[in-house]
């Protein structure tokens, strides 16, 4: 059975991997989901939250417990992996040591009785992609960790009408610029044959470059679903601002002081947000280190910040300063002169992110 998706319908899925308990802990909290045919996704967490589960849910190595899963609109939850018209691609490589390279590449679509000259076809083109053209008459066991796991991503990618790949951290024994050069080949993949990509990850800076959606997660919830520039810069919780961004969030404990702004240390800061609705009036003030610019003089939103530490990574400086107990972080050009124990530091009312229980205040 070969089924042709146009898109993956996740509908009201949640799983435990110890049903009989009581009270069954859940890898997965009930949750729904709709994934576009031709659209790269990752799925990106810490270690436990539920990453694997979801990928192996939907590629069938895994049934949900309670759920559906549909492939253009076809219920397949109880279908195999098999008959899912899917790819997969795990974190260590899968593949065959006693055949050549070539032959790995080959034995997806020798399986599915593809013509010889489509066979060539398609070998040399991913074998060019994934730089393996060198070695496709060497037996595979000959290769390297990295240059295995290229073969497998390779097989992931060999046929044309896989509606869908699957990739479970598939880059994690590869070096960093190589990394690079495979997620920008998979993102021309992507846009050439129109193929659903999804990448499991717990590196953000692998799913900020590469999906055009980004699913974050935390102990079996879907946090916050959207583009790298939503999730940067309007974090739906604290944890996103958190796990998001390097460094993470300046978070600030703070109190509602008026209908748009905020006191912490005794400070006002006024934002663009309504808070003339919030019940509890404790409250966490969220900003980026890159949207804190150095001011000149004393105006709206500007604080005075004793630097404890000024760190400097080559294309920015990295401001470390005191605002009474709290620690702010403000990112910078890196020509700018830094001569001062003391400096001014101007919060834009726009880019002032607030948080009640741990929750964006729309």
């Amino acid at each position: 059975m070969e089924l042709i998706m146009a898109k993956i319908d996740l509908s009201n899925i949640s799983h435990t991997y110890n049903p009989k308990d009581v009270k069954p802990t859940y890898a997965l909290n009930p949750f729904s989901m709709t994934w576009e045919n031709g659209n790269r996704y990752a799925i990106l967490g810490p270690s436990g939250c539920g990453k694997t589960t979801m990928l192996n849910i939907v590629s069938g190595l895994v049934r949900p417990s309670e759920g559906k899963i549909l492939f253009d609109d076809k219920d397949v939850t109880d279908l195999k992996t098999e008959n899912r018209n899917i790819s997969q691609v795990f974190q260590f490589p899968v593949i065959y040591n006693t055949m050549t390279v070539y032959d790995n590449l080959a034995f997806p679509l020798k399986c599915r009785n593809f013509t010889k000259e489509k066979i060539e076809e398609r070998v040399q083109s991913v074998s060019q992609t994934l730089n393996l053209s060198s070695f496709l008459n060497i037996p595979a066991r000959k290769l390297t960790a990295d240059q295995k796991q290229l073969i497998s991503l390779g097989r992931g990618l060999v046929r044309e009408d896989v509606a869908a790949v699957l990739m479970d951290e598939p880059l994690t024994v590869i070096d960093p610029d190589l990394k690079f050069r495979l997620r920008r080949s998979l993102k021309e993949i992507n846009e050439q044959y129109k193929t659903t990509l999804v990448y499991v990850t717990h590196d953000q800076n692998e799913a900020m470059t590469f999906a055009d959606n980004i699913i974050v997660m935390d102990q079996g919830e879907i946090v916050q679903v959207g583009l790298p520039k939503d999730l940067f810069e309007k974090p739906k919780t604290t944890f996103v601002g958190y796990f998001i961004g390097s460094p993470a969030m300046n978070l600030f404990s703070s109190e509602v002081f008026s209908n748009n702004s905020i006191k912490f240390n005794n400070l006002e800061i006024n934002t663009r947000t309504d808070l003339s609705k919030i019940k509890n009036k404790k409250v966490k003030l969220g900003i980026r280190s890159e949207f804190i610019k150095i001011a000149n003089e004393q105006k709206d939103n500007v604080v005075n910040v004793k630097v404890s530490r000024v760190e400097d990574f080559g294309n920015f400086k990295l401001i470390t300063g005191k605002i009474g107990d709290f620690e702010i972080k403000s990112k910078v050009e890196r020509e700018t002169p830094i001569s001062s124990e003391n400096l001014k530091l101007y919060l834009p009312a726009d880019k002032c992110c607030i948080y009640s229980e741990d929750k964006l205040v729309q």
